[in-house]
């Protein structure tokens, strides 16, 4: 069912609507025409009181101003009726709107009551025991799993940890005992008048030719 249909509720009403949304936007056609055509007749109105005026006659002049008074006040008029008829045309559209909305709310509360029904508080709480029963019984058995079985369930754990302890302290003391730096090198006693043998610098290899030529090259 249409919107106008969901508003009126019966096809009969539905085309009454209908047909009332099409005579207002052609009666506002109508009177759009209607002022375009009395504009025009002001306009002309004016002009033939200028060309009165320049020829010096007066009367004809005014009842050019006459005429155009006449004019403008059925302007004002048609505007008055256009103005009647915008304000109908958003009562509807504005009827149209709440018809809608409340028919939305009442399809939303109609889908949440049958979600209800198909749920029952009952078969929830059913659930939720099952589901934390199962829980429950997974933890167990995980725990069952875990636990240490045969020679290694004979251990003690505080002897264990004790045993630890004790290594740890020894290989504390060793590294304590050990010396703090090497002794420095005994100073090489160089004859008077001759200079110490430089150390030749080793032979470079490929790849650090290759580098330095590149480093150069960024250099540049």
């Amino acid at each position: 069912m249409s919107m106008f249909g969901r508003m009126f509720g019966k096809p009969k009403q539905e085309t009454n609507a209908l047909t009332t949304l099409d005579k207002l936007n052609e009666t506002l056609e109508m009177l759009e025409k209607k002022e375009k055509v009395l504009l025009k007749k002001v306009s002309a109105e004016v002009e033939k009181a200028k060309e009165f005026t320049r020829a010096k006659n007066k009367r004809a002049a005014i009842q050019c101003l006459k005429r155009k008074r006449l004019y403008e006040q059925q302007i004002e008029q048609l505007g008055n009726f256009q103005l009647r008829i915008h304000d109908q045309m958003i009562m509807l559209e504005g009827a149209k709107a709440t018809t809608e909305t409340v028919d939305a709310l009442r399809s939303g509360a109609s889908a949440m009551k049958a979600m209800q029904k198909a749920t029952n508080i009952d078969d929830v709480d059913k659930t939720m025991d099952e589901i934390n029963e199962q829980t429950e019984n997974m933890k167990q058995i995980q725990e069952a799993l875990s636990a240490p079985i045969g020679a290694a369930a004979d251990f003690d754990e505080d002897e264990l940890e004790a045993e630890l302890e004790e290594l740890e302290g020894a290989e504390l003391e060793e590294q304590l005992l050990q010396p703090a730096t090497t002794a420095p090198a005994a100073p090489v006693q160089v004859p008077a008048g001759r200079q110490p043998t430089r150390p030749v610098p080793a032979k470079r290899t490929q790849e650090e030719d290759e580098l330095a030529a590149l480093q150069a090259e960024m250099a540049l």
